[in-house]
């Protein structure tokens, strides 16, 4: 047989499967025999609001040239308006097609075959993800309380031979923990100053203002990237939007390795428009805390044990989870699975509107049989 180029695949890029996304409404709807108004998609972390009124008028008010012609190559007003609401200059700022291709580019810049990346079990499945696509091994760190980061395990991964990065998500997916500026203050300080520190932000507009401090870390740590993404409280997740926030000369490696147009004019436009509706913004704030509150006490009036968290989102420990994941969707319900993080028996339900949480609530309710509720080994790790 003639070789091809799959025979040259490293083992690591051939053990890697296709990131899974949260299944679609449309999708679910055929499969299971329902209309699509009768399904809710709970499984991806979307802003139940949608996208402002602002971001939406502003695309309507798009330009025909806007659309056949190229846009900008980095810069440009977002930039400007970014840094003017960051205090950072504008030498500082990298955009992308959502903060995945920040992270990304990142992978890019410092992984190859013979060095690692560092992170925590239970992160966001990209890390994993990014470092077999650049050939690098993965220090993985093991999980601290509520499955999510022990910042002391992950520095002293982030110190093991090799490792040329550490991503840190805070608030964490999928588990929704986070830790505040001062933590992560004393964490960056036992990180390698040669080890590229990610701190990906992409939940960081649902927190108290008190919480959105990190940027004041950036003076200190010349080795930090903080990525922020315009899909979540935004509601642009379709425009893929994001943006990276570091030192001068890393963000000019960056841009010089990143795709001349790798965001759209209409996704520019948007975000523009989005980062000044804070009108918007607070109203998402304000709906993800009521939902949340309704889900927690849903939950545990199941007698369900639920991580806390600082998202949009929450995770939960349930009996038989892919069970009930498949009886969710018979009843119009997307959740969420969580065995690719390695977390079976656990679900995750993105805070919706007061009628989706309602529905999500009253579908499970009617899913769990007389007795099922935590398995033993979920209810025995939770809180350690």
């Amino acid at each position: 047989m003639p070789k091809t180029p799959l025979d040259y695949l490293s083992p690591a890029v051939r053990a890697l499967r296709p990131y899974r996304a949260g299944r679609g409404v449309a999708e679910v709807a055929a499969e299971r025999g329902l209309a699509g108004g009768d399904v809710v998609k709970l499984a991806s972390n979307e802003n139940p609001l949608g996208a402002g009124e602002l971001a939406l008028a502003a695309l309507r008010e798009m330009r025909a040239a806007d659309v056949s012609r190229y846009p900008l190559s980095g810069g440009g007003e977002l930039t400007r308006e970014l840094a003017r609401r960051l205090g950072v200059g504008e030498e500082r700022i990298i955009l992308g097609n959502g903060s995945n291709d920040i992270l990304v580019l990142a992978g890019q810049l410092t992984l190859a075959p013979g060095v690692a990346a560092a992170f925590s079990r239970h992160a966001f499945l990209l890390y994993s993800l990014i470092a077999a696509g650049f050939g690098a091994e993965a220090a993985v760190a093991p999980a601290g309380t509520d499955f999510g980061h022990d910042l002391e395990s992950l520095a002293a991964a982030a110190r093991g031979k090799n490792v040329r990065a550490v991503f840190v998500a805070n608030p964490n997916n999928p588990t929704g923990t986070w830790h505040p500026p001062d933590v992560v203050r004393e964490f960056l300080r036992e990180v390698p100053g040669d080890v590229l520190a990610v701190l990906d932000e992409a939940y960081c507009e649902y927190l108290a203002d008190e919480g959105r401090g990190s940027l004041e870390l950036l003076a200190e740590f010349p080795n930090l990237l903080i990525t922020r993404t315009f899909s979540k409280i935004h509601g642009l997740a379709g425009l893929r939007a994001g943006y990276g926030i570091g030192d001068a000369k890393i963000i000019a490696a960056l841009n010089a390795i990143r795709q001349p147009f790798n965001i759209s004019a209409p996704a520019r436009i948007a975000a523009l428009a989005a980062l000044g509706d804070d009108a918007h913004i607070a109203r998402s704030r304000k709906t993800n805390e009521d939902g949340m509150r309704e889900l927690r006490a849903g939950l545990d009036s199941l007698g369900l044990r639920v991580l806390p968290s600082f998202a949009n989102f929450l995770c939960f420990a349930i009996n038989d989870a892919a069970a009930i994941y498949e009886r969710l969707l018979d009843k119009g319900v997307v959740a969420r699975r969580l065995d690719a993080y390695g977390l079976p028996d656990m679900l995750r339900v993105t805070v919706g509107l007061p009628g989706e949480n309602e529905k999500f609530l009253s579908a499970l309710a009617e899913s769990l049989s007389a007795g099922e509720v935590v398995t033993v080994t979920a209810r025995e790790r939770i809180g350690k």
